[in-house]
Protein backbone atom coordinates (compact mmCIF):
# COMPACT_ATOMS: atom_id res chain seq x y z
CA UNK A 1 0.00 0.00 0.00
CA UNK A 2 1.37 3.38 -0.96
CA UNK A 3 1.55 5.74 2.00
CA UNK A 4 0.10 9.21 2.05
CA UNK A 5 2.86 11.76 1.61
CA UNK A 6 3.19 14.85 3.78
CA UNK A 7 5.08 17.86 2.54
CA UNK A 8 8.02 19.38 4.38
CA UNK A 9 8.84 23.05 4.03
CA UNK A 10 12.27 23.24 2.40
CA UNK A 11 12.10 26.99 1.82
CA UNK A 12 14.71 27.67 4.53
CA UNK A 13 18.10 28.96 3.38
CA UNK A 14 20.56 26.34 2.23
CA UNK A 15 23.86 25.35 3.76
CA UNK A 16 27.08 26.58 2.21
CA UNK A 17 30.64 25.45 2.87
CA UNK A 18 31.81 28.86 4.06
CA UNK A 19 28.96 28.97 6.61
CA UNK A 20 30.10 25.78 8.33
CA UNK A 21 32.11 25.93 11.52
CA UNK A 22 35.47 24.21 11.14
CA UNK A 23 34.65 22.28 14.34
CA UNK A 24 31.72 19.85 13.93
CA UNK A 25 30.87 19.98 17.63
CA UNK A 26 30.46 23.76 17.49
CA UNK A 27 28.38 23.30 14.34
CA UNK A 28 26.22 20.82 16.26
CA UNK A 29 25.74 23.33 19.07
CA UNK A 30 24.67 25.96 16.57
CA UNK A 31 22.04 23.71 15.00
CA UNK A 32 20.94 22.26 18.34
CA UNK A 33 20.33 25.72 19.76
CA UNK A 34 18.41 26.75 16.63
CA UNK A 35 16.26 23.62 16.89
CA UNK A 36 15.42 24.44 20.50
CA UNK A 37 14.70 28.10 19.69
CA UNK A 38 12.44 27.06 16.78
CA UNK A 39 10.35 24.91 19.09
CA UNK A 40 11.49 21.46 17.96
CA UNK A 41 9.96 18.99 20.41
CA UNK A 42 12.69 17.22 22.40
CA UNK A 43 15.66 18.28 20.25
CA UNK A 44 17.91 15.92 22.23
CA UNK A 45 15.94 12.86 21.05
CA UNK A 46 18.18 10.77 18.81
CA UNK A 47 17.97 7.45 17.03
CA UNK A 48 20.73 5.12 18.23
CA UNK A 49 21.77 2.32 15.86
CA UNK A 50 23.90 -0.56 17.09
CA UNK A 51 24.71 -4.00 15.72
CA UNK A 52 25.47 -7.36 17.27
CA UNK A 53 28.67 -9.25 16.53
CA UNK A 54 26.67 -11.15 13.90
CA UNK A 55 25.97 -7.86 12.11
CA UNK A 56 22.24 -7.81 12.88
CA UNK A 57 21.31 -4.13 13.42
CA UNK A 58 18.94 -2.60 15.96
CA UNK A 59 17.69 0.97 16.26
CA UNK A 60 15.80 2.83 18.98
CA UNK A 61 15.25 6.36 20.25
CA UNK A 62 17.20 7.53 23.29
CA UNK A 63 17.96 10.94 24.77
CA UNK A 64 21.26 12.77 24.48
CA UNK A 65 22.20 13.84 28.00
CA UNK A 66 25.73 15.23 27.68
CA UNK A 67 28.11 16.16 24.89
CA UNK A 68 31.44 17.88 24.43
CA UNK A 69 34.56 17.55 22.31
CA UNK A 70 35.04 14.00 23.64
CA UNK A 71 31.68 12.70 22.43
CA UNK A 72 27.94 12.28 22.88
CA UNK A 73 26.58 10.55 25.98
CA UNK A 74 23.43 8.54 26.70
CA UNK A 75 22.52 6.32 29.66
CA UNK A 76 21.12 2.82 29.91
CA UNK A 77 21.01 -0.43 31.87
CA UNK A 78 24.21 -2.37 31.18
CA UNK A 79 22.10 -5.52 30.75
CA UNK A 80 19.91 -4.01 28.01
CA UNK A 81 19.95 -5.21 24.42
CA UNK A 82 21.75 -2.07 23.28
CA UNK A 83 24.43 -2.50 25.92
CA UNK A 84 24.99 -6.16 24.99
CA UNK A 85 25.38 -5.20 21.34
CA UNK A 86 27.81 -2.42 22.21
CA UNK A 87 29.94 -4.85 24.22
CA UNK A 88 30.05 -7.18 21.18
CA UNK A 89 30.53 -4.44 18.60
CA UNK A 90 31.61 -1.09 20.11
CA UNK A 91 30.46 1.10 17.22
CA UNK A 92 27.25 3.07 16.79
CA UNK A 93 25.43 5.69 14.76
CA UNK A 94 23.29 8.57 16.02
CA UNK A 95 20.62 10.43 14.07
CA UNK A 96 19.01 13.72 15.14
CA UNK A 97 15.85 14.09 12.99
CA UNK A 98 14.92 17.76 13.20
CA UNK A 99 12.22 17.27 10.59
CA UNK A 100 10.31 20.50 11.12
CA UNK A 101 13.49 22.37 10.19
CA UNK A 102 14.25 20.15 7.23
CA UNK A 103 17.48 19.14 8.94
CA UNK A 104 19.21 16.06 10.24
CA UNK A 105 22.58 15.31 11.80
CA UNK A 106 24.22 11.88 11.65
CA UNK A 107 27.16 10.94 13.87
CA UNK A 108 29.09 7.67 13.69
CA UNK A 109 31.92 6.48 15.86
CA UNK A 110 33.26 4.14 18.49
CA UNK A 111 31.43 3.65 21.79
CA UNK A 112 32.87 3.33 25.29
CA UNK A 113 31.52 3.37 28.83
CA UNK A 114 31.96 6.60 30.71
CA UNK A 115 33.51 6.56 34.17
CA UNK A 116 31.50 5.61 37.22
CA UNK A 117 32.09 9.11 38.59
CA UNK A 118 30.50 10.66 35.48
CA UNK A 119 27.54 8.27 35.69
CA UNK A 120 27.08 9.06 39.38
CA UNK A 121 27.14 12.81 38.75
CA UNK A 122 24.35 12.49 36.20
CA UNK A 123 22.38 9.93 38.26
CA UNK A 124 22.27 12.28 41.25
CA UNK A 125 20.76 15.00 39.04
CA UNK A 126 17.80 12.81 38.03
CA UNK A 127 14.35 13.00 39.67
CA UNK A 128 13.99 10.51 42.52
CA UNK A 129 11.35 8.54 40.65
CA UNK A 130 13.71 8.05 37.71
CA UNK A 131 16.48 6.94 40.08
CA UNK A 132 14.19 4.32 41.61
CA UNK A 133 12.98 3.29 38.18
CA UNK A 134 16.54 2.39 37.19
CA UNK A 135 16.59 -0.11 40.06
CA UNK A 136 13.10 -1.46 39.37
CA UNK A 137 13.51 -2.35 35.70
CA UNK A 138 15.61 -5.26 34.45
CA UNK A 139 15.71 -3.59 31.06
CA UNK A 140 14.98 -5.71 27.96
CA UNK A 141 14.02 -8.78 30.03
CA UNK A 142 10.61 -10.40 29.52
CA UNK A 143 7.90 -9.75 32.12
CA UNK A 144 4.43 -11.30 32.42
CA UNK A 145 2.56 -8.03 33.01
CA UNK A 146 2.90 -4.37 33.86
CA UNK A 147 1.92 -5.28 37.42
CA UNK A 148 5.31 -6.96 37.82
CA UNK A 149 7.06 -3.74 36.89
CA UNK A 150 4.88 -1.61 39.17
CA UNK A 151 5.36 -4.04 42.08
CA UNK A 152 9.11 -3.87 41.65
CA UNK A 153 8.98 -0.07 41.60
CA UNK A 154 6.90 0.00 44.82
CA UNK A 155 9.35 -2.36 46.52
CA UNK A 156 12.29 -0.18 45.57
CA UNK A 157 10.50 2.98 46.70
CA UNK A 158 10.05 1.33 50.08
CA UNK A 159 13.63 0.07 50.18
CA UNK A 160 15.05 3.55 49.64
CA UNK A 161 12.31 5.43 51.50
CA UNK A 162 14.54 7.01 54.13
CA UNK A 163 17.80 7.37 52.25
CA UNK A 164 19.41 8.48 49.03
CA UNK A 165 19.02 6.20 46.04
CA UNK A 166 22.47 4.79 45.18
CA UNK A 167 23.81 4.42 41.67
CA UNK A 168 23.12 0.86 40.46
CA UNK A 169 26.21 -1.09 39.44
CA UNK A 170 24.30 -2.16 36.32
CA UNK A 171 23.41 1.33 35.09
CA UNK A 172 25.46 4.11 33.55
CA UNK A 173 26.52 6.02 30.48
CA UNK A 174 28.07 5.36 27.11
CA UNK A 175 29.97 7.89 25.03
CA UNK A 176 29.90 7.83 21.23
CA UNK A 177 33.26 9.22 20.08
CA UNK A 178 32.66 10.67 16.60
CA UNK A 179 34.65 9.70 13.55
CA UNK A 180 32.16 11.17 11.07
CA UNK A 181 29.52 13.92 11.26
CA UNK A 182 27.01 14.56 8.49
CA UNK A 183 24.93 17.73 8.30
CA UNK A 184 21.92 17.57 5.97
CA UNK A 185 19.81 20.59 5.04
CA UNK A 186 16.72 20.02 2.91
CA UNK A 187 16.34 22.13 -0.24
CA UNK A 188 13.70 22.37 -2.93
CA UNK A 189 13.61 19.96 -5.90
CA UNK A 190 15.47 17.38 -3.82
CA UNK A 191 18.73 19.30 -4.30
CA UNK A 192 19.58 19.02 -0.63
CA UNK A 193 22.84 20.19 0.97
CA UNK A 194 24.99 17.50 2.60
CA UNK A 195 28.35 17.98 4.26
CA UNK A 196 30.48 15.38 6.00
CA UNK A 197 33.25 15.98 8.54
CA UNK A 198 35.84 13.18 8.66
CA UNK A 199 38.40 12.88 11.43
CA UNK A 200 41.86 13.00 9.86
CA UNK A 201 45.08 11.37 11.06
CA UNK A 202 46.20 14.57 12.76
CA UNK A 203 43.07 14.80 14.88
CA UNK A 204 41.52 17.58 12.81
CA UNK A 205 38.52 17.48 10.51
CA UNK A 206 38.18 17.36 6.73
CA UNK A 207 34.89 18.64 5.29
CA UNK A 208 33.39 17.29 2.07
CA UNK A 209 30.21 18.15 0.20
CA UNK A 210 28.12 15.13 -0.86
CA UNK A 211 25.56 14.79 -3.62
CA UNK A 212 22.07 14.46 -2.08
Amino acid sequence: MRVKEYSIDFSRDGLEFDELDADPVRQFTRWYDEAAEDGVATPNAMSLATAAKSGEPTIRTVLLKLYDDDGFVFFTNYGSNKARQIEENPNAALLFPWISQGRQVIITGAVERISKAESLSYFLSRPRGSQVGAWASNQSSMISSRAVLEKGFSQMMEKFRNREVPLPDFWGGYRVKPRVFEYWQGRSNRLHDRFQYHRDDGGGWTIRRLSP
